[in-house]
Parts: C-alpha cells; structure tokens; sequence
C-alpha cells in the first residue's frame, strides 16, 4: 500500500476523473499537471541556487558571518600577559 492509500481506492479514482473529463482530456490534464510540476522544481532550483550563492558571497566579502561565538579571555590570560609584559621590559631597556 503505497503512501497510506489501497490500490483499490487509486482505481476508483481514475474511473472517477475518467468520467468526469473524459478520455479526451486526460492527456491535456496529464500534460499540465506535469508542466506545472516541472515548474514548481526550477524554481525551487532557482531560489535554493540564489540562496546558496547570497550565503557564500557574505561569507566571503567579510560581512556578518552569522552567529558566532566570540573568543573570551580566560582570568589566567588577562592576569598573566602583563605581568609577563611588565617584567620583560625592564630586561629589554637595561
């Protein structure tokens, strides 16, 4: 039973859609409704396309790249760097 519905009800569905349009008219329904699925897919390719190419170009460029987390210092960093610094230049003038 392919997607929920029994081959039974798919035949009485087509007789239904025979009846009312008739034999004439199913090739030209046929042929729309395909069209009209095939557009719906190059557009989806389209926009998904534009999409992914908006996304890469602000990546690039150097814009917002989104959200991120931002580097935070550590207590150990910010308390050793100068104290390293302060004792290093004395050395380095004398």
């Amino acid at each position: 039973m392919p997607f929920g519905f029994h081959p039974l009800w798919l035949v009485v569905l087509l007789v239904i859609v025979l009846i009312i349009f008739g034999p004439g008219k199913l090739p030209e329904l046929g042929g729309a409704l395909g069209r009209g699925i095939r557009e719906f897919r190059k557009t989806s390719n389209e926009l998904s396309e534009e999409m992914r190419s908006a996304i890469d170009e602000s990546r690039g460029s150097g814009g917002d790249p989104g959200p991120t987390k931002a580097p935070t210092a550590t207590a150990s960093t910010t308390t050793t760097e100068p104290a390293q610094a302060a004792r290093t230049e004395p050395e380095a003038k004398g």
